[in-house]
């Protein structure tokens, strides 16, 4: 009974709710999903409609004004809540890759760019005597040779960052 009851309904549906959906501002998928659930729940408790046609219009316009009327007393925060990208999963998960995929790149660069950049990005903030001092460079040339690998690190980077 159900499957027939939904065979019969879903171009009826999907018209409707793709009329409705516009003006809603909700997906029509949104609106069919919603209105699956509410004939699931009625099924339940009540059986099917008298007049399933009639029922599912209904049905369609009422779930289109709950979803103006919710989307009109949202409102979204103007930023985030402090801190809260910083700490969630999701953002630090995608900085640990983003991390992962500069490390490897830096690894890969010719010469002693690698040194010079792991120096650069090392948590210890080095000044450029400590890090002139460490690879054995006068602090004079650290600029440029700092611009080279650089310029060697965006060249090798570009294909990646493309890529996504």
């Amino acid at each position: 009974m159900t499957h027939d009851l939904v065979t019969l309904l879903r171009p009826l549906l999907t018209a409707e709710a793709s009329a409705e959906a516009y003006a809603s501002g909700a997906e029509a998928g949104d609106l069919e999903q919603a209105v699956w659930l509410r004939l699931l729940e009625r099924l339940e408790v009540d059986g099917p409609p008298h007049d399933p046609h009639r029922w599912l219009r209904s049905a369609v316009r009422t779930e289109a004004r709950r979803t103006r009327r919710t989307a009109r007393d949202e409102r979204p925060y103007a930023t985030e809540p402090a801190g809260a990208t910083d700490h969630e999963p999701e953002h630090l998960a995608l900085a640990a890759a983003r991390r992962r995929a500069l490390r490897d790149a830096v690894r890969r660069l010719p010469g002693r760019c690698p040194r010079l950049m792991e120096a650069l990005l090392s948590p210890e903030d080095l000044t450029y005597r400590e890090i002139a001092g460490e690879l054995g460079i006068s602090q004079g040339s650290l600029g440029p040779e700092r611009s080279r690998c650089l310029g060697c690190l965006r060249r090798l980077l570009a294909p990646e960052v493309a890529a996504r």
